[in-house]
């Protein structure tokens, strides 16, 4: 036998997912699960019904392998109604498998070994695994609690001559964080000095809240042609086992990007890519009722971290909020987050697992509040119960 490990050296340092542990927790201890990011409501009806009809229309079989018609042209739409952003549907949007497929098969499309990517830490912990698969390095620049603004300085210093794409997210998880416009004209700015690509994951883009704005990398000078541009309808429609995902931007990266997603997936989603067409096409006013009944549910468990003895930083968008449990006496939010569960019958995510710089979110913890408003109170019942340790 081979004395060769049967596992990719690049992915020695990823084990078993934070989500995958904590959720394993959740059942034992029968908690309330705040650590993963999917709702426990379903989406819009409309939504749902045009899923049924299409199963029930006999569109179960392969896809084409760009996305159907009626997507690709929805995507157009919806950036050009929200962005002012012209794409040609067939040569500028490519359909994947959920947006963890779009930043992965876009980063072993542009990036060789040896190439960086500069990204923000925390980062959503599919990026450092999808870099170190394609051989490139990973350079960050740490947001840190508990404004998490970006720094200039250390965002300089993490692009070189060898940066071949920034990756950007905002709305941004797990920190809630929104970019403001300066930051992100900073990050494109920085892009277009070292000649790099912009690849940004907005997948919360319509979960913003407080009166804030998005803004789309896309949209500024200089950027139309060097951003690709992901997103998803999972977060915004509530259906995120549907893993229905999307990239845009110029033709020839999204061509390459498609080279690779033809040998991951294929296609995937059949059924559920038009009923994502039809909640793309929804009203302002559905979209102004997610963002304000997720507001909501962030006040509610935001208010509950806080009587529970919890310094928050109260997040701006996405479905998270991230909380210091030092004042609980937690030294690690590791530790914290395994005791949780017993101690308070609710489970959360340490943020230093999204860290390099483990040290900066050393007692840091990330709760979902996308759930039912009966789930959250009940929660922070709990949570009230917490003592000093």
């Amino acid at each position: 036998m081979s004395a060769r490990p049967p596992a990719n050296p690049r992915l020695a340092e990823f084990g078993t997912t934070i989500f995958a542990e904590m959720s394993a927790l959740a059942l034992e201890h029968d908690a309330i699960n705040l650590g993963q990011g999917f709702p426990d409501t379903d989406g819009p009806q409309e939504v749902l019904d045009a899923a049924v009809s299409a199963i029930h229309g006999g569109r179960n079989q392969y896809p084409p392998g760009p996305g159907v018609p009626e997507l690709l042209d929805a995507v157009a739409a919806h950036q050009e109604r929200f962005y002012g952003i012209r794409l040609d549907p067939r040569t500028e949007v490519l359909v994947t498998a959920g947006a963890t497929e779009a930043i992965a098969a876009t980063v072993l499309a542009l990036c060789e070994p040896g190439d960086e990517v500069v990204t923000f830490e925390p980062y959503y912990d599919s990026y450092a695994a999808t870099i170190a698969l394609a051989g490139a390095v990973r350079r960050t620049s740490v947001l840190r609690f508990p404004d998490f603004a970006v720094d200039e300085a250390s965002l300089r210093a993490a692009f070189s001559d060898r940066t071949r794409l920034v990756l950007l997210n905002t709305p941004h998880n797990p920190t809630g964080k929104v970019f403001t416009r300066e930051e992100v004209e900073l990050v494109c700015a920085l892009a277009r000095e070292h000649d790099a690509w912009v690849v940004t994951d907005e997948v919360y883009e319509h979960l913003v809240f407080d009166g804030l704005t998005h803004v789309a990398a896309a949209t500024l000078p200089g950027m139309r042609e060097r951003t690709l541009t992901i997103s998803s309808g999972g977060k915004t429609f509530s259906t995120t086992g549907w893993k229905v995902g999307w990239v845009s931007g110029p033709g020839e990266a999204i061509a390459g990007v498609r080279a690779v997603k033809q040998f991951l997936t294929y296609v995937a989603s059949g059924p559920f890519q038009p009923a994502i067409a039809r909640g793309l096409g929804l009203g302002d006013a559905r979209y102004a009722a997610f963002s304000r009944s997720l507001q909501d549910k962030r006040d509610l468990l935001v208010a509950g971290l806080r009587s529970a003895g919890l310094q928050v930083c109260v997040p701006s968008g996405t479905y998270f909020v991230v909380a210091d449990a030092a004042p609980l006496g937690a030294s690690d939010a590791l530790t914290f987050c395994r005791e949780l569960p017993k101690r308070a019958g609710v489970v959360a995510v340490p943020v230093s697992v999204f860290h390099d710089d483990k040290d900066a979110a050393r007692t840091l913890v990330r709760f979902a509040f996308c759930k039912k408003d009966e789930v959250l109170r009940e929660a922070v019942s709990r949570l009230a119960s917490l003592t000093v340790t």
